[in-house]
Parts: structure tokens; C-alpha cells; sequence
């Protein structure tokens, strides 16, 4: 059991490690051994809960819980910020450019402070919300884009490219580092079950994660370190993402939805896009694994968040229960009996 003293020192140890990467003329191997030791102490090793309330109330035998908002802004995107700013630390960049709607710059703009990188984060001038006044607090410049989420990721691409900046946006040639520290999840989750879990079910935006996860549960069975591959499984807005439109219709390659038909709300903003970056290999890790995905109501989302909050006392925003919402809507009763299901909670409140 940690102490107060305890307590203290780790922080008192994670301070000298930031005054030591922040100093340009120690060597970069010193500056990328500090960040380590930062990045180990606050992200990644989240809780993993076994929800015997939910159990009961949803009579789904073994639903476990992947609670990512132990990450330090709350939020699953911790993981894939701060694998990229140690990318590009090692790589020699200054900064890193990346568009967002909100909880993916956040989490960049504390790893870039952490790794002494400039951060320059793209928003669709429509959107408002705190977290763009914590983004700056953090020490990032904000931009704002006339258009929507996928015309602020164009922006930035340039902008980085024109600048020699790190893109840290979805889709280009840093997917696969994203998906490596995606699929750590899957790694923690075998760590604490010695298995795979029948189901993993997970929300989709992008879908960047699931396809994460479905890779890192892919090599722990080809290693074999589980006796088989989870279905994957997800749930995003209803009728607003287009990973789940496809899969609904049977398609292979992911395909865009009108733009005119994505109307933004509270609850769904946080998985609603009329482009995936990674729909394709999304959809890819859904068919493999033989899995199944399920368009969500704002409502059902909502009932959802509260009964986390009820029976669990869990904290959570309602877009984060989008699998939660997938998992208790399978094609065949018979798939969630019995077993064991885990279920990524992406975000705290």
C-alpha cells in the first residue's frame, strides 16, 4: 500500500524527469528514457473491472469493464498521443500537428508538453467546449477550420508537411504505431484474465481502437498466449458512422456516408463522421473475427451512462457506453451466454 511519502516522492520523481527531458543539451537517448519513465508512471495499466451489477441486471454472465479513463486526461486517446510524441522526439521533429474534436487534442497537447514538443491543434470552428481552453493551458496553439472534422484533418496534414511538423493525424503512415499501442490493451486485458475474452466489444469513431485491439489480440494468439481470437465488436451512433453502415450492409470497404446526413449532438459526438481514416481495416478486424456491430440511439446511450453510474459507480460519458450498447445486441442470443466479455469503456466524465 502506497504511502503519503510514497506519493510524494513519485511525483518528486516524475518532475526531475521532466526537467531532464526538457533540457536540450542532454542526449536524446537521456531525453527518450525520461519520457519513458513519464509515459510508464501515467498512462496505460487501467483498471479492468468485473461489473457483477450490470451482470445481474443485463443477465450476461462475466462482463469485465476496461476502464480507460484511468489515463490521465480521461480518455483511451492517451495511449496513441504519447506513442506519437515519443515518436517524435526520436525522430528529431519540433512539434506535431493534429485535427480534433476534442479528447484527442487534449491528450496531445499534455504529451506534447511532457516531450517539450510545440503542438498545433486544428477544430472545426463550430466546435466549443472546455477542453479547448485546457488544450491551451497545456501550451497548445489552436486553429480553427471553416468545415468539419474531415476538412481540419486536411488542414493539418499540410500544415505539418509545409512546416516539417510530425502529422499526428489518422490515416497516413503512423496507423501502424497507433495500432501497436491500441493493441497494448489487449495485452493488459490477457495480463489479468490469462485468456481472451469471447467478446471484446468497443465504441467506433474512427476505429482506429478495435482494429487495435483485434491486431494485439491476433498476436498473443499466434504467440500462443491465448487459446483464441476475441469477436470484435461495435457500436457508434446510430445511422452516423460509417464503419457501422457498412458492416450493417454487408460491404467490405468501408464507405462515406453524405455529409448532409450527420447531424452532431451532445451524446453523439464523439463517434459520428461521415469518413473513417481507418474504416477499412476496421471493418477488416469486424469480418475476421467474426464479430458484430450495432447502431446506437442517443437514448439508449444515455440510459446506459446513468445505470454505469448506478450500479457501478462509474463515472462515464454516454458515448463511451456505445459497446456496452453492441455487446447486449448480438445476431444470436446464444453469443453472449456463458463465457467471459469485456467491455472498453473509453472515457470518464
Amino acid at each position: 500500500m502506497k504511502t503519503q511519502e510514497d506519493s510524494f516522492n513519485i511525483q518528486k520523481e516524475l518532475e526531475h524527469q521532466y526537467q531532464r527531458l526538457l533540457d536540450r543539451n542532454t542526449s536524446l537517448d537521456s531525453r527518450l528514457e525520461a519520457f519513458d519513465f513519464i509515459a510508464d508512471s501515467e498512462v496505460g495499466d487501467t483498471p479492468l473491472i468485473r461489473a457483477r451489477n450490470i451482470e445481474r441486471e443485463l443477465g450476461i454472465r462475466q462482463i469485465y469493464l476496461k476502464f480507460e479513463g484511468g489515463n490521465p486526461t480521461g480518455t483511451h486517446k492517451d495511449r496513441i498521443a504519447f506513442a506519437q510524441c515519443r515518436d517524435a522526439l526520436r525522430r528529431g521533429f519540433d512539434g506535431i500537428s493534429l485535427a480534433t474534436c476534442g479528447n484527442y487534442g487534449l491528450a496531445c497537447a499534455l504529451a506534447a508538453k511532457y516531450a517539450g514538443l510545440n503542438c498545433i491543434i486544428f477544430i472545426p470552428e463550430q466546435f466549443h467546449s472546455k477542453k479547448v481552453e485546457e488544450m491551451i493551458e497545456l501550451g497548445a496553439q489552436v486553429q480553427k477550420v471553416k468545415g468539419d472534422y474531415e476538412k481540419a484533418v486536411i488542414d493539418s496534414q499540410e500544415f505539418a508537411e509545409k512546416n516539417e511538423l510530425y502529422d499526428a493525424n489518422p490515416g497516413g503512415n503512423n496507423t501502424p504505431l497507433q495500432l501497436k499501442a491500441y493493441g497494448e490493451i489487449a495485452f493488459e486485458i490477457y495480463d489479468e484474465l490469462r485468456d481472451a475474452p469471447k467478446v471484446m466489444a468497443v465504441p467506433v469513431s474512427n476505429g482506429t481502437v478495435l482494429a487495435g485491439l483485434y491486431k494485439g489480440f491476433v498476436s498473443l494468439y499466434r504467440r500462443g498466449k491465448t487459446s483464441r481470437i476475441p469477436h470484435l465488436v461495435g457500436g457508434s451512433s446510430y445511422k452516423k458512422n460509417p464503419i457501422i453502415t457498412s458492416f450493417l450492409q454487408g460491404k467490405t470497404v468501408c464507405e462515406d456516408l453524405s455529409p448532409q446526413s450527420i447531424k452532431e449532438t451532445a451524446i453523439n459526438e464523439p463517434l459520428i463522421n461521415w469518413h473513417s481514416f481507418d474504416g477499412d481495416i476496421t471493418l477488416n478486424a469486424l469480418h475476421s473475427s467474426k464479430g458484430w456491430a450495432t447502431d446506437v440511439t442517443d437514448k439508449k446511450m444515455m440510459q446506459l451512462s446513468k445505470l454505469l453510474k448506478d450500479k457501478e459507480g462509474l463515472q462515464v460519458l454516454p458515448a463511451a457506453t456505445a459497446g456496452l450498447a453492441a455487446l447486449i445486441n448480438p445476431p444470436k442470443p446464444e453469443l453472449v451466454m456463458n463465457d467471459r466479455f469485456v467491455v472498453l469503456i473509453t472515457a470518464r466524465k
